[in-house]
């Protein structure tokens, strides 16, 4: 079913929009929304119980045409796409549900990329469209001390067990090798919503505490996808991937993010509703970023910092949270009835070491007794180290029109590989060459998949997850994963 916009103006800009029932989606629906002088919006949305209630204010508002479809069904797909002049593509299968299904997974995340893809080749001037692809910093995976600040063109290197970021590495890749005049790829953080405790899970426990991260919250996140579509963004914006973090901030600790909020909350100090061996020592992901300010300079969506998303998670907390009941419950009832049951669930770090699961154990802590070793909250957290980007293997600095075949080679030596092409044409950035890898596969990548955005031999990308034998012959993974790391886990 299709609901057709009233009164559409066929001079402004038509913006297609996936994953609108979504935190970043529907805050990037709000913000058109609100610009409808000069934008429509078409919305591709899965009918279900969850996405009618969450665009039933929009059913039938001017300017807004909502399909009922699905990704994975191409023929949605083009409707929505066939006269669009840009198309914002939030929509994924996230995890923890990622993780559950690698196969749905793959299907909802990398085939909705191949339809998309598809359906703009098949439009009468593909290169006037523009693609928004939003990706994740789970793709660069687990950064921890000293390793805590990166950039764009860092090793791709997803977490053990993580098809959710896989799914998004496969599908950017899909994007930089498109050949299509605009596209950018968007490497969105940890988005923060103001109804945290709408998200506890187990995955809380996933997270290291001594994990460094530059959140943005679902308001700034929905306010940079609707100024993309604005017409001041400059032709060098496109073709290039981002890093999305809301600056400096917006830098914390783990720790420190969790002991703001629920202290803004009444619920106390994380050390109090909570025992740090609950927590796992390795295998997630995030970090500050040497680059995010690059995407503000373009876009200007920067609004809410630490204090404003504290507030703003005050505001909309509960009723009796308002009302100060989260301050008369004693902590160790919310420790013992509410946190620990919730990391004794089966996606929890203390499932995994109560129940024995060695895969997740090895993945997460390294093996049991590491685990037994963990101290409680009264050792102190690491400081976070100073600014330092990885090697490379070339010099980033060198603009893109001046990056070569030396450049090109440089790199591949610096991943243990070859670059097997004879010719560059300088600049030429997004035209294939032909590489080799250290294990000898040989594959085509354009000079930017690989210099810029971090990418490398596709036959090596996990899974599996042998990142040992990889970095021992490719010193530009090595430096986000030490020798003698690799857990021989396959399934998160």
């Amino acid at each position: 079913m299709t609901v057709e916009p009233e009164g559409n103006n066929s001079t402004k800009t038509t913006v297609f929009l996936t994953g609108a029932t979504g935190s970043m989606g529907s805050a990037t629906l709000r913000e058109l929304a609100e610009r409808r002088d000069r934008f429509d919006i078409v919305i591709l949305a899965r009918d279900s119980n969850h996405g009618r209630r969450a665009l039933r204010r929009y059913d039938g508002e001017p300017g807004i045409r909502i399909v009922w479809g699905d990704l994975r069904d191409y023929n949605a797909v083009l409707e929505c796409v066939t006269g669009a002049d840009y198309v914002l593509h939030i929509a994924a299968l996230i995890s923890p549900a990622a993780d559950r299904d690698p196969v749905l997974t793959d299907q909802i995340n990398v085939g909705s990329v191949r339809n998309i893809l598809t359906a703009i080749r098949a439009q009468p001037d593909p290169d006037a469209i523009r693609l928004v692809n939003v990706g994740s910093v789970a793709m660069t995976g687990s950064r921890l001390p000293p390793i805590q600040w990166g950039s764009v063109g860092d090793p791709i290197a997803p977490a053990v067990g993580d098809h959710y970021a896989v799914s998004k590495i496969e599908a950017e890749r899909l994007i930089i090798e498109s050949g299509l005049a605009h596209w950018v790829s968007l490497r969105q953080t940890f988005i923060c919503i103001p109804q945290l405790l709408s998200l506890l899970h187990p995955i809380l426990f996933h997270q290291p505490v001594n994990t460094l991260f530059e959140f943005v919250t679902a308001r700034d996140s929905g306010r940079l996808m609707a100024n993309v579509c604005e017409a001041d963004v400059p032709d060098e914006f496109w073709r290039r991937a981002y890093n999305i973090g809301g600056g400096e901030s917006c830098r914390v600790g783990y720790v420190e993010y969790l002991d703001r909020i629920f202290g803004a909350l009444g619920l106390g100090t994380l050390a109090a509703l909570t025992r740090r061996n609950w927590f796992a020592l390795k295998n997630f992901h995030c970090q500050w970023y040497l680059d995010s300010d690059v995407l503000e300079e373009f876009l200007h969506f920067r609004r809410d910092g630490f204090d404003e998303y504290v507030a703003h998670v005050k505001a909309s907390a509960p009723w009796y949270l308002k009302l100060g009941l989260g301050r008369i419950v004693p902590r160790a009832l919310i420790r013992n009835i509410v946190m620990k049951r919730m990391a004794r669930r089966p996606e929890g770090p203390l499932h995994w070491v109560e129940t024995a699961d060695h895969d997740r154990v090895e993945a997460f802590f390294g093996s049991r007794e590491q685990w037994e070793q963990i101290p409680d909250w009264d050792e102190p957290i690491p400081a976070p180290p100073p600014a330092a980007p990885l090697a490379h293997g070339f010099d980033v600095g060198v603009p893109d029109a001046e990056l070569d075949l030396g450049h090109a080679r440089s790199a591949a030596r610096f991943r243990g590989g070859v670059c097997l092409s004879d010719a560059m044409r300088s600049g030429a950035v997004y035209s294939p060459l032909t590489w080799r890898c250290a294990r000898g596969h040989e594959f085509s990548a354009t000079p930017y998949l690989v210099l810029r955005a971090g990418h490398w031999c596709p036959e090596c990308e996990a899974p599996p997850w042998n990142y040992d034998e990889r970095a021992a012959a490719n010193p530009f993974l090595a430096q986000v994963w030490p020798v003698g790391c690799a857990p021989t886990v396959v399934e998160r």
